[in-house]
């Protein structure tokens, strides 16, 4: 029965180790394939990043090399110009009026009464001179001139007569009008004796020097008993006394031209002196010249200046401090900040991206070590101080910190 029954059944295909089955083959070739595809996905993302790393370190290498190579520099911003800037000129000062005083006669210096230092009311007696021929001379056209009377009454009477007796025919016409003419001729040789005593007498009130105005006698260059001679400024005469009033003083000035349009008639200004410090005396600009002077290019101003109290002295030196209004902004800078270019004067100034932008520039005062720009620079600009000479327009630069210098402490001590 058993061997029947295993005779029954048909056999079973016949399988060896060595033959897989179809569906273990297929799964293998798709494990195959997808490792070969994650080995390279792999080397594909390894060459990327090294990729990308070498791009990387080769711009951080340019970036740090742009850096070093490009140079330090500090920056600074600039400070606002006053509306009202100050300037300061010398100036000379001269008593308001000021005359040196000559005799008029010549003589002999009998007596003075004042010196050095005197003030003096117009019309007081100085000296007086000693001069006995004029006085005679005086006396001389005195009698000239009674005489020149007499004759004149003598030949206006011989006039009357005649002018009468012609109405007769007792003399004839010619004797009448040679009577009148005689007339004539007698009162011009009178009025000529009497002007001759005017001037003789103005010679001898001459003996009497007296003070032209109110002042002070600020020299005297004659003494008693002196030759004095007749003269002027212009003559031989000698200059007897020297007067001039100080309770006003003029103080003249030689503005430069670029400050000329600011020095109005009516400007009040401040005068300082060395041995006066810190004392300011107020003035009033009163006059100029209306013109500038080619050879200086400076305008001559005239100043009055109230010296009632007497503590400035004609001729001083002072120093005159001119209150003027700017004419548009300003910026200040220190020069060390400028950069002197074959195209012209330039500022260095940074750009938001740390480059260097160079900018023409117009100056105006020069302060020392700091000057005035008028134009070219804008307010907020940030200002490279000290750029070095080979820096260019564009050029890229390292701002450092700005190094604490004395003068920076002196200022925040100020503050």
């Amino acid at each position: 029965m058993s061997a029947k029954s295993e005779d029954t059944h048909p056999a079973s295909p016949e399988r060896t180790p060595s033959s897989p089955a179809p569906g273990a083959l297929a799964a293998f070739h798709r494990r195959r394939r997808t490792m070969l595809l994650v080995i390279a996905a792999a080397a594909v993302l390894a060459a990327g990043f090294g990729i990308v790393t070498r791009v990387r370190a080769r711009d951080s290498l340019r970036k740090e090399t742009q850096a070093t190579a490009a140079p330090k520099v500090t920056v600074f911003d600039p400070q606002k110009g006053a509306p009202q800037q100050e300037l300061v000129l010398p100036g000379n000062t001269q008593a308001f009026t000021d005359a040196p005083i000559y005799a008029r006669t010549s003589g002999y210096l009998k007596k003075w009464y004042v010196d050095i230092g005197a003030r003096v009311r117009k019309g007081q007696l100085l000296a007086e001179i000693d001069s006995p021929e004029i006085d005679q001379q005086l006396q001389q056209a005195r009698a000239d001139a009674a005489t020149a009377v007499a004759n004149e009454h003598l030949a206006q009477t011989t006039a009357q007569r005649y002018s009468e007796l012609v109405k007769t025919d007792s003399v004839s016409k010619q004797d009448a009008d040679n009577a009148v003419d005689t007339y004539a001729a007698r009162r011009a040789a009178t009025a000529s004796a009497v002007a001759n005593v005017r001037r003789l007498e103005q010679l001898v009130s001459f003996e009497r020097i007296e003070a032209p105005f109110d002042g002070v006698i600020t020299a005297r260059n004659t003494d008693i008993g002196q030759l004095v001679e007749a003269g002027s400024s212009g003559g031989s005469g000698k200059e007897l006394f020297h007067i001039a009033t100080t309770g006003t003083l003029r103080v003249f000035v030689n503005v430069p031209q670029t400050a000329s349009s600011s020095t109005t008639m009516g400007l009040p200004v401040d005068v300082t002196l060395i041995e006066h410090p810190g004392t300011r005396y107020e003035g009033t600009i009163v006059r100029n010249a209306s013109a500038i002077d080619p050879a200086t290019r400076t305008l001559l101003v005239e100043i009055d200046l109230d010296n009632r109290k007497g503590q400035i002295l004609p001729g001083a030196a002072v120093e005159v401090h001119f209150k003027l209004a700017s004419a548009v902004p300003t910026l200040i800078v220190p020069v060390s900040a400028l950069m002197f270019r074959s195209e012209g004067l330039r500022l260095a100034t940074l750009t938001a991206d740390n480059r260097a932008h160079l900018v023409p520039v117009i100056l105006g005062r020069d302060y020392g070590t700091t000057v005035e720009v008028t134009s070219g620079l804008m307010p907020g600009t940030t200002v490279i101080d000290s750029p070095p000479d080979s820096l260019v327009d564009g050029q890229l630069v390292q701002v450092v910190p700005r190094v604490a210098t004395t003068e920076d402490t002196t200022k925040k001590k100020k503050k």
